[in-house]
């Protein structure tokens, strides 16, 4: 699948204990559908997410600024669909165009809340990303007036179906693999792709409400 015109750039951010080296197919699946990944990572596991977020807030400003790009869509995997969305609650780019969440914890994550008596005071994300009513990620606003695209995990062990989905319009597919299977596979690029371009998954896996 292709774009017309120059290519959009995709800002790729992946997700907690992960790199931006497991980014790296998934940026050439886009670069050979006809986009223009630019991967962007972090290393600190400890500090809160919100630390990531003004960064990425941030390079959201400098591709903004880029006279090259022309339209900037987002993809994330994981907690970095929850740094995207803080992220854009400090920077709106003018060029922002759709954003698509690879099984985000946007209700959080059943493994957070479990593990966050014990390991949250030391990795403040754990406590952050907790299911939690009063938990950084239920508290955090979600963009508005953006086509959001989620795929989530049919074998998730971190994140169920119900948290990946936001509270704001949204389409939805679920694909038969586990929760960091969807940076590698094919078809979940077909899909990213196919949603960067036309705002829709495929009709075969699309559920609920169209952006």
């Amino acid at each position: 699948m292709t774009t017309a015109g120059p290519p959009a750039t995709v800002a790729l951010v992946h997700g907690y204990l992960a790199n931006r080296f497991m980014l790296e197919i998934l940026g050439a699946r886009l670069r050979r559908r006809g986009f223009r990944p630019r991967p962007w990572g972090y290393w600190n596991m400890q500090c809160s997410l919100l630390v990531h977020a003004d960064r990425f807030a941030r390079r959201l400003m400098d591709l903004d600024a880029d006279a090259a790009v022309h339209m900037l869509h987002i993809v994330t995997h994981s907690m970095g669909g929850i740094i995207a969305r803080a992220a854009l609650d400090r920077y709106r780019p003018a060029k922002l165009g759709r954003f698509v969440m690879l099984a985000p914890p946007n209700r959080g994550s059943f493994v957070a809340t479990r593990a966050a008596a014990t390991f949250g005071r030391v990795f403040r994300p754990v406590a952050e990303l907790s299911t939690e009513p009063e938990s950084l990620v239920n508290a955090l606003p979600m963009p508005h007036d953006v086509e959001i695209g989620v795929i989530a995990a049919e074998w998730d062990a971190l994140v169920s179906d119900e948290s990946t989905r936001p509270d704001a319009p949204h389409a939805h597919a679920t694909l038969p693999t586990f929760h960091s299977g969807l940076l590698f596979r094919r078809d979940a690029a077909d899909y990213v792709a196919a949603f960067l371009a036309t705002g829709r998954f495929p009709a075969a896996v699309a559920e609920g409400t169209p952006a």
